[in-house]
């Protein structure tokens, strides 16, 4: 007799479950490093590009600043992993100066002029993944605009309201940027990741800003499942051992009941539980 999705036990795919999400999980960081490297070596390169073309430097004194760029740029980068490892909190003032050291030979060789407001001395100190997400937020936004060669001043301002970050962008470019727009897609994404708030305001001919919320406590976890729906005994016993793990037939045995009554409880969880799988039950009941 064919198996049908009715008779597929919800053990067999707790294993593909946890391997998606797992997959995805590392999907995200291994994006999340991609984008923030890639930010890196366009700001590098952006720097570079300036300095060969300064009217202001003759070809020996450029070749020296370029040559100069792309030797810290390499230190930079050979170092950024040991760096993220080992950061557990930095300053918020420090975390501002970093964004200025990586923006100064664009600000110093390019036609942007860049104002920078520093957060107050007495911030909070900010999270390494926080930090590293600001920065990355601020060199995209400027990447975006050198790209789009409307901007010729730009404000960066950092803030700290206690429990959040508050990140500042205005520029005097066209002012028709929106939130939807493609080139805001890296900026909006790396905000969600976080649970951060990110809006943008435009003036047509005056200029756009950019303002970013990022937190700087984890989301609070929420309340274990039993604590916030109704379960009968049965059904706390059922999810203590599902999130411990055990197959349906494990479960059965350790009950003394049979494994059909134990799947009639499972799936009264997920319903309940509004949970689309059994390891997201096993999540919530942990």
């Amino acid at each position: 007799m064919p198996v049908t999705d009715q008779d597929a036990d919800p053990d067999a795919e707790t294993g593909a479950d946890t391997l998606v999400v797992a997959t995805r999980a590392a999907a995200t960081r291994a994006g999340r490093d991609l984008s923030e490297l890639a930010d890196q070596h366009g700001v590098t390169l952006e720097s570079l590009l300036a300095v060969l073309r300064s009217e202001r430097l003759d070809d020996r004194a450029a070749r020296t600043v370029a040559t100069e760029i792309a030797a810290n740029a390499l230190v930079a980068i050979r170092t950024a992993t040991d760096d993220q490892r080992n950061r557990v909190l930095e300053p918020v003032v420090g975390a501002f100066a970093r964004l200025q050291t990586d923006l100064r030979p664009l600000v110093r060789f390019g036609d942007l002029s860049v104002q920078f407001v520093e957060p107050p001395a007495t911030g909070r100190a900010l999270p390494g993944e926080v930090a590293h997400a600001a920065r990355a937020i601020v060199r995209s936004a400027v990447l975006a605009l050198v790209d789009a060669g409307e901007s010729h001043r730009v404000r960066i301002q950092w803030d700290c309201d206690g429990r959040n970050l508050l990140v500042d962008i205005r520029d005097d470019g066209a002012g028709t940027l929106t939130e939807h727009d493609d080139v805001l897609r890296p900026i909006a994404e790396r905000v969600t990741a976080l649970d951060g708030r990110f809006a943008v305001s435009s003036t047509a001919g005056w200029g756009s800003e950019l303002s970013v919320v990022l937190p700087l406590d984890p989301p609070a976890e929420p309340e274990p499942l039993d604590a916030v729906v109704a379960l009968s005994r049965r059904e706390r016993e059922v999810l203590r051992l599902v999130a411990s793990g055990a197959r349906n037939r494990s479960i059965a045995r350790e009950l003394g009941i049979s494994e059909n009554t134990v799947k009639f409880h499972v799936s009264n969880l997920l319903r309940k539980a509004g949970a689309a799988n059994r390891a997201e039950l096993a999540a919530l009941g942990r």
